[in-house]
Formats: C-alpha cells, structure tokens, sequence
C-alpha cells in the first residue's frame, strides 16, 4: 500500500487533505467491501492492494484518489496486477476506472482494452476499446475431455503435420 508520507506534504496542503485521510482512503482501497470480497482477503491474510505511479493525489471532498504515470497496481488477495498510463479509485463507487494501454492480468487471464473499470463489490472488469480497436482477452480454458498423448486408434494413420514431399509437375 502507498503511505501517504510517499505523497508531497505540500500536495495535501494544496487539496485540503490531512495526511490521515490520505491513509484512510488508501487503505479503502484494499478493505474488503463484501463477503465475496471478505473471502478473497481471508484466503491471502494481511496482504493489501499496492498502487504505484509517478504522481498520485487524493481529493477527501470527493473519496477519488488519481494515479498517473507508469501505473502498477498489485492486489494479491484477488491476484490482480494491471498496469496503465492513468488510474481513479472512487471510494464511495467502489470502482476503480484505469485510461490508457490499459493492461490486467488475474489468475493467468489477461485482459487489454484503452479504459477498463474494475468493479469491486461485483468483481467485475468492464473494458472499452480506443476507438475502430477492439478489447482483446486472453482465458485459460479448463477442457473437461483432455486430448490423450496415446498413439492414435487402430486404423487412422498418425497425424502429420508436413505433407510429404512431392517432386515438381514440371520435368527438369
């Protein structure tokens, strides 16, 4: 998690933020919200979100804390990491909205898209494409019938994927 002694004093002071409410909203951001939620951080005890840019503010008026910059979020409990060029935690949405060759990756899926938003009491992304592009998502896929490595049945003559080599049609 990002201390708030990491974030310029003189940052605060210009927002009207106390160094408190800084760490407040920050630890909002990795407290569990739902017992789904709950769950997911009982499964991986004491570990937070960490979030890490080239410059991020928080605005205590309006719960948003902004990232921008080289964005890395980390969130074990929910084994998520995504990168951007820009992210926004709503704390009383409970969103969290990423801008920019947007890129997550949770539990070996991944995830592309120019603007994804991450809906934390749901846990659910909602990705959007720049624009004429498209979202790409890459899944693992359980296969309930795996394929078997054995040789292949009586009377089908193995695969083989070159073709044997055929002498030009032309004569030499």
């Amino acid at each position: 998690m990002v201390s708030a002694s990491r974030l310029p004093i003189t940052l605060f002071r210009q927002l009207g933020v106390t160094a408190c409410s800084v760490s407040a909203m920050l630890a909002a951001f990795a407290a569990p919200t739902t017992p789904n939620a709950a769950l997911a951080q009982a499964t991986a005890p004491g570990q937070a979100l960490t979030l890490r840019a080239d410059v991020q503010e928080a605005n205590a008026i309006t719960g948003v804390i902004t990232a921008r910059g080289n964005v890395q979020i980390n969130y074990p409990a929910r084994q998520i990491q995504a990168t951007s060029v820009q992210a926004q935690y709503y704390s009383r949405e409970k969103r969290i909205v990423l801008q920019g060759d947007v890129y997550v990756l949770q539990g070996g899926n991944s995830l592309r898209g120019e603007t994804i938003t991450y809906l934390i009491d749901e846990g659910r992304f909602v990705a959007l494409p720049d624009t004429g592009q498209q979202v790409e998502s890459i899944y693992l896929v359980q296969d309930a019938n795996p394929p078997t490595t054995g040789p292949a049945p009586a009377g089908e003559p193995p695969f083989n994927p070159k073709p044997e080599f055929k002498p030009p049609i032309s004569p030499p």
